[in-house]
């Protein structure tokens, strides 16, 4: 904590001059002057401004009683110069449609998001100060929308650098950026549901200890995400820019595709001309010529550290290649069995062709005699119609699955069937998957004790 504390004072001294520049920016941006002159003008300065040290301008802005609205007019000049020096990192010509482009304006929406939180965070701890009641309420109403806004984007945006990027650092053998990044983004994380919380145990008094709570963690998160953006367009993607095939960005933008981007582009020069090459399928070293482009901070640490190449093959002779990997015979059984559920599989013509058997919660006992038997027959009579109706009502598609609950001595039963369709949604058969929830059930306080949110 003291060692932030330096840090936040040293920001502020080593920000006094820009703030007077950018006062003056904010001064001729309200008087009309023009954007490119000004663009122009101030380049060399603001571009020389993190956004972490943006956000300290700009607390010190509002301390001085400049309004949000004049400091926010500020952002999309301060992007575009962000951009500019973006270029020069090695990230030139990047056409609009590829993965790399979305990612980077996601966190210009990112970045516009943090900046108005800190600002907002400001406008609360000023009201505060003056025990102005009516300004803290709505500083704290801007606050609440913002955090949820910062909730949504980036968690779509981490998720696409942990599961889809990192992996790509990784198997060049380059694992600190990654889980240095991966750190600092979880602690985000953590900060949000720390904020979210208190905001919704906040008391209704304005000028309480819970609102000056809320304050100080909004101003860190600030300052936080800010930093990560910088450090995202300033070290991650320059260094994959640098790093990636063409077949490997045809493989992020399929994966980071089906995951979703929260920002759109209307026009798409970009359109792979390889066959996606996810991280498994590459071996690579990093080639001297790719060394001397990368940015300044990855070669520091490349020039210190031996890089080996991750060279694991997943795929091994005799595997069943699956949408989602590979699996040997031996592994798919061992598997079904470690699983604490048990499935049923009827195909088409409601016949049986598969079950599991669990070695962790039984279910309801089959044998391989019914194998080939109707699904409705595994049932007794009484039961028959009511088992045809419902997998009828899957089959045509008026329900995608049916969850029922039954009892099996003194376990509780939880019975789902769902459709098993191909991708283009021809059907396939119905599965029954059978799992044991008297636990859960029959101590729930016991259970919610257990939780460990992720």
């Amino acid at each position: 904590m003291k060692q932030y504390h330096i840090l936040v004072k040293t920001l502020n001294h080593v920000s006094k001059e820009k703030v007077e520049i950018v006062k003056n920016l904010l001064k001729r941006i309200h008087e009309g002057e023009s954007y490119e002159e000004l663009r122009k003008e101030f380049s060399h300065i603001l571009s020389q401004i993190t956004p972490f040290e943006i956000v300290t301008v700009e607390q010190e802005l509002v301390r001085e009683g400049v309004s949000v609205s004049e400091i926010l007019k500020m952002c999309d000049i301060h992007l575009d110069l962000f951009k500019n020096v973006l270029a020069s990192r090695e990230l030139k010509d990047i056409p609009k449609g590829h993965p790399l482009d979305l990612l980077i304006s996601e966190n210009d929406e990112i970045l516009k998001t943090s900046e108005a939180l800190g600002l907002y965070a400001g406008l609360l701890a000023q009201a505060l100060k003056n025990g102005d009641a009516e300004n803290a309420s709505k500083a704290l109403a801007n606050v609440k929308s913002l955090i949820t806004i910062a909730k949504n984007q980036l968690r779509s945006h981490y998720r696409k650098n942990q599961m889809v990027l990192f992996p790509y650092l990784e198997r060049r053998g380059i694992y600190a950026i990654p889980r240095v990044l991966w750190g600092r983004e979880d602690q985000v994380i953590v900060k949000i549901r720390e904020l979210l919380s208190l905001l919704d145990k906040v008391v209704v008094n304005p000028l309480s200890e819970e609102y000056a709570k809320v304050s100080e963690i909004a101003t860190q998160l600030s300052r936080d995400i800010a930093d990560l953006v910088f450090r995202e367009n300033k070290i991650l993607y320059p260094a994959l820019w640098v790093l990636l095939s063409e077949g490997e960005w045809a493989g992020v933008d399929k994966v980071a595709g089906k995951l979703g981007f929260f920002v759109k582009q209307d026009k798409h020069e970009w359109t792979p001309s390889e066959e996606p090459k996810y991280p498994y399928q590459v071996v690579a070293e990093i080639t001297p010529e790719q060394a001397e482009r990368l940015p300044e901070e990855v070669k520091g640490v490349i020039g210190s550290t031996s890089f080996q190449p991750d060279d694991y093959s997943v795929v091994r002779e005799g595997d069943l290649e699956f949408e989602t990997g590979f699996l040997s015979r031996e592994e798919v059984e061992a598997l079904f069995k470690s699983l604490p559920l048990e499935i049923t599989y009827a195909d088409v013509n409601n016949r049986v062709r598969f079950f599991s058997e669990s070695s962790v919660s039984g279910g309801f006992p089959r044998a391989k005699t019914i194998l080939g038997r109707r699904l409705e027959y595994c049932h007794p009579p009484r039961l028959e119609q009511y088992v045809a109706r419902n997998v009828e009502a899957l089959k045509t598609g008026r329900e995608k699955y049916r969850v029922f609950w039954t009892r099996l001595g003194d376990r509780i039963i939880r019975v789902l069937l769902v459709a098993v369709r191909k991708p283009d949604g021809e059907l396939l058969g119905v599965a029954e998957i059978v799992e044991d929830f008297t636990e859960v059930l029959n101590n729930p306080e016991e259970i919610m004790k257990k939780i460990v949110v992720l």
